[in-house]
Formats: C-alpha cells, structure tokens, sequence
C-alpha cells in the first residue's frame, strides 16, 4: 500500500523552527551564553543537523497518526521516499508498505491450556552450588610432574605438521587450556594428557569435515605439543565461606535459599513459555489467509544470517556443514512462516483490544537492545527512526503485550512437571 502525504509551508516552517529552538537552548558557542545564541547563528552552524531531524521527526509524526488512522499494521520496514524541508516551502512525500490480511480472530480468552507446575530436588541446587565451587576455585601450577588430567589448566606450545613441514598457521606459544570441558579437539587434549610437565609429545591429530578451517577440514596431521605448566583446580569447601565469595550471602543456607528462588523463577518462566506457545498454536491451527512472501522472505533471510553466525561462533562455516546457503533457507521457511503468522495473528489481537505502547516502553526496549549489542542507545534509536523502523519496533512491543493478554485470561492449569533429569540439568547450569 502506498501513501501519499503533502504537508503545507506553514507546517514545513514550523517544524524547521521547532528544531531550531531545540538547537538553540542546547547549543554552547564561545562568546554566546547558553541558551541565547542568535537563531540566525544556530542555522548557520547546524543547518545539515536541523533540517535532517526536523525531517525524520515531521514524517514520524504524519506516519505514526496516518498509520493510527488507518488501523493497519506494516508487516516490514516503511520504503519512505526522498524528503528535504525547507522554509516556506510545502514537501510532498510517499510511504509504502505491505499490510496484514484481513481475516476473522476465534475466541481467544478463556482458552484452556496446561501449565507444568516447578518441583525443585536438592540435586538440581547442589549442580548449581557446584558450578560456583568451579568458579571459585584457586588454580595453581602443581608441584610434581605428573600428566595433566580433566580439570586441569595447562600451559602448552603446539605446532602441525604434514610430510614433515610445518603447516602455516597451525601453531601457538604458551596456549592456555582447560582439559575436558571441549575446548579443544578429543584427539588433541589425549595428546596433551600424555606429556608430563617439563616434556614434549607429538601424535596425529584429524580435523573434523566441519572444521571452519576449510583448508584444514578432513586432513590428519601431525601435532607436536611441549606442556610448560599444568595447574590444579582446588574446589573450595561447601560452607558459609563459599557463601560469602560467591554473592556475600550471610551464610550457606541463605546461598541455597536464593538459589533455590532463582532456579524456580527461571523454571517457571520456561514452563509459562512453553504452555503459552502451545495456546497460540491452538489459536493459530483455527485461522487461515495468505501470507505476504515478501515478509517470509525477510524473516528466512534474518534466520539464515542467525544461523551462520552462530555457525561461526562454533568455529564452523557454512560450507563446513555441507549445506549451500539454499538448503537453510529451505529448512528455515517453515518457521519462519510460522513466525510471520503469528505476529500478525497477535497484532490482529492488540488491534481488536485496542493496545497501546509508551514512551517509556519504547524507552526500555531500546535500553534493552543497547546492553544487547553494545552500541548507544541514543544513536540506536536514532537509527530506527531514520529508518522507518519504529512501527516494527511497536508492533512487537504490542504483539508481546498481546500474547500476555491472551495467557492472562486463559484458564490454566497446573500438571506435574515432565522433565527428564538431563532437563533440570540443563537449567541449572
């Protein structure tokens, strides 16, 4: 859908002048108090600046009401056209994007769903506790030279070699390393485990098809490996001075208390999640229409792009798994088709309920994805107002708000938990 919008010269003036002001109470020029900088002096200085804000900031208005008036939520980014404002003078502009379909919303309040209830047993805390004694504990190189064991932290220097000639780039001084937590290759850390402190080893070492190293991926070479130092974890007592170190808890059974709230609150979110993604699939199954292709293609292409940086954060590639970049995307579309309906089924939701996002829940978003991806939060929201992704950032916002309707007016009910002991394992940790 496109539309069209003409703003007349005197609303093209007054938001330059807007800008302008805001400019001026802020600015601080040498031989000018704050606050009392000539207009003329702040336009001179900062045309560039204020005419591009008082732009972004006049067309985020005119989309925000239009878009209210409309009643319809953009399911991408808004393709807003090239707009300059100038004084006295009347801008025209374009905005387009693509909408949800129109279908009929089933009854979504009083639903019936089954919520697994938390049951906390002393194992699932004392994996936490132990977690906290491995943090806590005192390394220090050990006095006699024995081969180094699981637990461990060695300091080695390697090199590889093929037909006997060192292989460029496969080499390292004074490499720390943990044994047996996978840091490095099982055929490596055997290798390691077999050199006493003080000596030197050398054995063949396979790299897996997947390597990210796609020169080094299936090749078996040989590892010469010289273990400098090897230094012992010493786990400290479970007591009140293991409480104090770890979070200054007055004593043990403090520690285990908040431990024990935190293990609940964090089960109980995942179980909530869980229950609440089997309500909105229930919902889901009772509605059909068509889904816009270019929206899917968006959120395939986001996964795939997910999917291999998280490849690379594993030290794989793509190419590594086997996989072209096709195959993903062909894996992918079905969640994302998924994905795509149900946020337009929840902003169908916050519509009919007539939902609404603040400032302030703006604000926190925003806050939210800064500590995320470590950039200032100022600029980032900068960013996504420049770029007409604001009205994205509202339909989530409302979408969550949304889903948090519907599981607050279901009728749940609480089973007994279903998982397996790997399960609470996994949350311990």
């Amino acid at each position: 859908m496109q539309v069209n919008v003409n703003v007349p010269a005197e609303e093209a003036s007054a938001a330059l002048a807007s800008a302008v002001a805001l400019y001026r109470s802020k600015a601080d020029i040498k031989g000018f108090r704050k606050g009392k900088v000539p207009s003329s002096v702040i336009e001179s200085r900062f045309k560039k600046e204020i005419v591009t804000e008082a732009t972004t900031d006049l067309i985020n208005v005119h989309i925000n009401e239009i878009m209210g008036e409309l009643k319809l939520s953009p399911l991408s980014g808004l393709d807003v056209s090239e707009a300059v404002l100038a004084k006295d003078q009347p801008l025209s502009y374009t905005f387009s994007f693509e909408h949800a379909p129109a279908f009929d919303l089933p009854a979504y309040k009083g639903q019936a769903i089954d919520e697994e209830d938390v049951v906390v047993n002393d194992a699932d805390i004392d994996a936490v506790i132990e977690r906290v004694r491995k943090n806590l504990a005192e390394v220090s190189p050990i006095s006699d030279s024995r081969q180094p064991i699981d637990g461990d932290v060695v300091s080695v220097t390697f090199e590889a070699f093929e037909n006997g000639q060192p292989i460029p780039g496969v080499r390292a001084e004074n490499f720390e390393l943990t044994l047996g937590e996978g840091q490095a290759l099982p055929e490596f850390e055997a290798l390691v485990k077999s050199v006493s402190a003080g000596g030197e080893g050398e054995g063949d070492v396979t790299f897996p098809a997947d390597f990210i190293n796609t020169e080094l991926a299936g090749r078996t070479v040989t590892m010469k490996v010289a273990v400098h130092v090897i230094k012992e974890r010493k786990l400290p007592p479970v007591d009140d001075e293991l409480a104090k170190k770890a979070g200054n808890f007055e004593n043990l059974d403090k520690m285990r208390e908040a431990i024990t709230l935190s293990y609940k609150k964090s089960r109980s979110d995942l179980h909530r999640s869980a229950a609440q993604k089997k309500l909105l699939d229930k919902l889901l199954a009772q509605v059909d229409f068509p889904l816009p292709p270019s929206v899917v293609s968006q959120q395939v292409a986001q996964m795939v792009d997910d999917f291999v940086t998280q490849l690379e954060k594993r030290g794989k590639s793509l190419e590594s798994t086997g996989k072209t970049a096709a195959d993903v995307e062909a894996e992918m579309t079905p969640r994302a088709e998924e994905m795509v309906k149900t946020q337009i089924f929840l902003s169908a939701v916050a519509l009919k309920e007539e939902l609404t996002v603040s400032p302030q829940e703006f604000d926190a978003f925003f806050y939210r994805l800064s500590s995320q991806v470590g950039q200032d939060v100022i600029l980032l929201k900068r960013y996504y107002e420049d770029n007409g992704l604001m009205i994205m950032v509202r339909d989530k916002l409302l979408a969550d708000k949304a889903a948090d309707l519907i599981y607050a007016n279901a009728e749940v009910s609480k089973v007994a938990p279903a998982e397996s002991a790997e399960d609470a394992e996994s949350v311990a940790e």
